[in-house]
C-alpha cells in the first residue's frame, strides 16, 4: 500500500471516492462483497495538490521510511521561504548541493529537478489541465520522466486526482489483498488480477483501496478469508 504524506491544513481533501454507487457495483463480485462486509465504508478521500508537487513528494518517499521522507521534505521545502512548495522554477535555480544537504540521494535529485524542467516546459500538467487528460494518456506522458514510472503516476491518479478507474495490478498490497480475499496460497500475476478486474470498472480504484484495505488488516491478524 502506497504511504502517503499527511495533507497540510492549507489543503482541502476531496470527497471519498466510493459511494453508494461503486459499493452496489463491486458487491456483484461474491469475493469484493465479503471483502466490502468485514472492512466496511470505503474512506478513500483523495488530496487535492498539483501533480508537479505530487510527483516530486513521491520521490523523496521512494525506499525511505515515511516519517523519515517527511523530514527530508520539510528540510527542502524550508530552503524556499514564502513558499509552501517549491516552485518548479526555483528548483532548477538550486544548487544540487544544496539538495543534497536536505538528504536527498543524488538520484532523487536528479529525479526532481527533471519534474520541475518537464513542469515548467508543461510536460508536468497542472491539475486543471490533467482534468481533461485520460488516464492512459497521463500514464504514457509522466512515465518519460526520469524517475517516474507506472506505479507512480497510478497512485498519483488515485491519491491525488481522484481518478476512480485504475487498478494498479503491479502493486504488491493489492495483489496481497486479493490472495487473502480469496484465500490463495500465492498471488495471482499482474495480468490475471487485470483480466479478473475487468468488471469491476468504472470502479477499479474503489475496488484496489478495499484489496489494500484486506491486506492490511491480515498483517493485523484482522481478516480472514471465510
Amino acid at each position: 500500500m502506497v504511504v502517503t504524506a499527511l495533507a497540510p491544513a492549507r489543503l482541502r481533501p476531496a470527497p471519498v471516492l466510493g459511494g453508494a454507487e461503486a459499493l452496489r457495483h463491486l458487491r456483484r463480485d461474491p469475493v469484493l462483497k465479503a471483502v466490502i462486509r468485514r472492512i466496511g465504508p470505503c474512506t478513500l478521500r483523495p488530496v487535492k495538490r498539483e501533480p508537479y508537487e505530487a510527483l516530486v513528494r513521491a520521490i523523496a518517499h521512494q525506499q525511505v521510511h515515511g516519517r523519515a521522507a517527511e523530514a527530508i521534505l520539510g528540510r527542502f521545502i524550508a530552503l524556499y521561504p514564502g513558499h509552501d512548495f517549491p516552485p518548479a522554477t526555483s528548483v532548477l535555480e538550486t544548487p544540487v548541493e544544496a539538495m543534497r544537504g536536505c538528504g536527498l540521494s543524488g538520484s532523487k535529485v536528479a529525479a526532481i529537478r527533471d519534474i520541475a524542467e518537464k513542469a515548467a516546459g508543461g510536460l508536468v500538467p497542472t491539475r486543471k489541465v490533467a482534468a481533461r487528460i485520460a488516464d492512459e494518456a497521463l500514464i504514457e506522458r509522466l512515465c518519460a520522466i526520469r524517475g517516474v514510472g507506472r506505479w507512480t503516476v497510478e497512485m498519483l491518479l488515485i491519491f491525488t486526482l481522484g481518478r476512480r478507474d485504475v487498478l494498479p495490478v503491479d502493486d504488491f498490497g493489492v495483489r496481497e489483498g486479493w490472495r487473502v480475499a480469496t484465500g490463495a496460497e500465492a498471488q495471482v500475476k499482474p495480468k490475471e488480477l487485470a483480466a479478473i478486474g475487468e468488471a469491476w470498472g468504472p470502479w477499479r480504484s474503489i475496488a484496489a483501496w478495499y484489496l489494500w484495505r484486506a491486506a492490511d488488516a491480515a498483517k493485523a491478524s484482522a481478516y480472514k478469508p471465510q
